[in-house]
């Protein structure tokens, strides 16, 4: 058969798949395969035959349903334009009809088990769920090619089954080859656009502005940053990434025209990647929008822990943002976002640190709480700097500078500035950055600390508050091995000793003036024709002594040690100077009292009630209106 037989041959193929005129026919890829070729060997015979065609050659114009003609009326051209239309719908059809139907479960599996070390889930169904290697070929025709790749932390999932893609990388090429892959990439982005956006829907991704993010309140927002980095990882490292390859695989190496204006405008590049961003780019945005829509939100300390897990989150996720991303100019501005994004979060952990703490610093003294006990404030900050040492490794790479105690006594109005003025902070050689901001913050709690302890009106209560507190503060530091390692051991025994310091100010203060009843100055009398002890002076004695312990009993009672250990420490510690001395002032002096008129008004406890007695001491609760007794022998 010559040349111009063949090219009619074909023509005639073609022109009985005419779009327009053949709509109730079947499409040639859901039909037998020898019928596909057939139309396949057609196009390309034209292509090959005819003479190349200003008016079509290279045009993205598509011939209109008005203007198809009958096989043989039409010439080459026309054949072409027809054949072009028929492999635009047919590639649809292909496309759409032919896709995997994915358990989003299994997606979602997958996102919550990725990470660069992780190995491949194994949970999906391999009939709806087929995660291939990188040196998997989808057939003989559409092998993989050297220049892609693939990180190890991507699983890439098959959207189409492999005959499938087959398929349309044969008609791709054609379109391509006749000057139509403008067409063709237009109607993939059509097709894959909605695929992707219902997989992100899927996934729990919401489509939310940034003023919908930041009028969520915390708590509901702290759950949909947990669901947002597990759809993020199954967004990325599965479903961008699986799109990527697909369009690699159809569109590799074929000739594809811009497909937007705004691309045209800026000459970028035609590459395989043009159908894929069109496809991904606006899922990508909207998916990236809920991380900057966080970075940029109202700063507060309660954040910064999630805050540190989206930076980390994205972090995490950049190196594959980069290879599905910025290897192509069309798509390369998402994974500028995404670098822009991770910027901004860390300078948000950056103003939160510092505002947690401000805002330690300024917290006022207001009223004492009852009993001198731990301050809640305490607590926040001992148990938020520990949630900080945890977070150690991102913090250490995210904290650069030390604290800067002349920018924190700006605040304006803080009675506590003239004394953090002066403070001494340790500042050993190999103290990081992170360190000192640890250590600044709970120097700044421990001066507020103090403003605190003036609130009480009994001195003893004061210390007594102290010493709770700073006990809190080491023991905090020593539950955490991390927290300890930052703080360092001299500065731990820093805080020990002010422990020390106010536990035995508290028992000088406290007990000072009752253990003096007990001692023998003034109750010897001399002179004139006696000398020996004043009974009224020992009967007085007593009743100070009486009085006194009754009161502390009645106070000290309602006085709170929430340490159980160190409870019973101080309760001792009291026993062991107070049971012995009353002992001791019993036995020299009770048989003044007892030989005398109403000994039980004076000699009212024995020593073994007093230890009863301080037993009741720092429990936060009333006492019983009377001192629990033994016996009055």
């Amino acid at each position: 058969m010559d040349g111009s037989a063949e090219l009619e041959a074909a023509e005639r193929v073609v022109m009985r798949w005419d779009s327009a005129s053949a709509a109730d026919e079947p499409m040639l890829f859901d039909g037998a395969r020898a019928e596909a070729e057939r139309f396949l060997r057609a196009v390309d015979d034209l292509r090959r035959l005819a003479p190349p065609s200003p008016a079509a050659v290279g045009s993205p114009r598509r011939l209109s349903s008005g203007s198809s003609v009958s096989a043989g009326g039409g010439g080459a051209a026309t054949a072409v334009q027809v054949a072009m239309a028929r492999l635009e719908d047919e590639f649809r059809h292909v496309l759409s009809s032919r896709a995997l139907d994915l358990e989003i479960e299994a997606l979602a599996d997958l996102g919550g088990s990725l990470s660069i070390s992780s190995d491949r889930s194994n949970s999906a169904s391999s009939a709806e769920l087929q995660v291939v290697d990188e040196d998997d070929s989808v057939s003989s025709l559409v092998g993989r090619r050297s220049s892609y790749r693939s990180l190890p932390s991507i699983r890439e999932i098959d959207l189409l089954p492999d005959d499938a893609v087959s398929d349309l990388r044969a008609i791709a090429s054609r379109m391509a080859a006749a000057g139509y892959g403008r067409e063709c990439a237009q109607v993939y982005a059509s097709v894959r656009k909605p695929a992707v956006d219902a997989s992100l829907r899927r996934l729990g991704v919401e489509r939310l502005s940034i003023g919908d993010v930041q009028r969520l309140e915390w708590k509901a927002l702290e759950a949909k940053i947990r669901r947002w980095i597990r759809a993020a990882r199954a967004a990325v490292r599965g479903v961008f990434a699986s799109e990527r390859r697909l369009c690699f695989l159809i569109f590799h190496d074929l000739p594809i025209s811009n497909i937007t204006v705004a691309a045209a405008a800026a000459a970028a590049p035609a590459t395989h990647d043009t159908p894929f961003a069109e496809a991904v780019k606006g899922a990508a945005l909207q998916l990236f929008g809920f991380a900057e829509a966080i970075s940029i939100g109202r700063r507060s300390p309660e954040k910064l822990f999630k805050i540190i897990d989206l930076h980390d989150a994205l972090s995490d996720l950049l190196p594959d943002v980069s290879d599905i991303f910025a290897a192509s100019k069309v798509a390369e501005s998402i994974y500028v976002q995404a670098t822009e994004i991770r910027s901004r979060l860390a300078d948000a952990v950056r103003g939160i640190l510092s505002e947690f703490e401000n805002a330690v610093l300024r917290d006022p003294p207001k009223t004492a709480v009852p009993g001198g006990t731990v301050h809640p404030l305490t607590r926040y900050v001992m148990n938020y700097s520990s949630l900080i040492s945890d977070y150690k490794v991102t913090l250490s790479e995210l904290i650069v500078s030390r604290p800067s105690a002349n920018a924190r006594l700006a605040a304006e109005g803080n009675e506590l500035a003239p004394s953090l003025a002066e403070l001494d902070l340790p500042e050993p050689d190999n103290q990081t950055p992170l360190a000192a901001h640890i250590i600044w913050i709970i120097v700044v709690l421990e001066h507020n600390l103090e403003g605190k302890a003036s609130l009480y009106r009994d001195t003893a209560l004061s210390h007594l508050f102290l010493m709770n507190n700073v006990y809190y503060i080491v023991h905090k530091v020593k539950d955490s091995p991390d927290l300890w390692n930052l703080i360092g051991d001299d500065y731990l025994k820093r805080l020990t000793g002010k422990f020390t310091m106010a536990a035995t100010n508290y028992q000088r203060t406290a007990w000072l003036k009752i253990l003096n009843c007990l001692r023998d100055e003034g109750l010897h009398v001399s002179g004139g024709f006696s000398s020996g002890i004043s009974k009224s002076a020992l009967r007085e004695r007593f009743r100070s002594f009486n009085a006194a312990f009754e009161e502390a009993h009645r106070v000290q009672s309602g006085w709170c040690v929430p340490d159980t250990q160190l409870r019973e420490e101080l309760r001792i510690s009291i026993s062991e100077k107070l049971v012995p001395a009353y002992r001791s002032f019993l036995g020299r002096f009770r048989h003044h009292i007892e030989n005398g008129k109403h000994p039980e008004l004076y000699i009212k406890y024995s020593a073994e009630d007093l230890e009863i007695a301080v037993n009741d001491f720092f429990e936060g609760v009333p006492p019983s209106p009377h001192i629990r007794r033994r016996s009055h022998s």
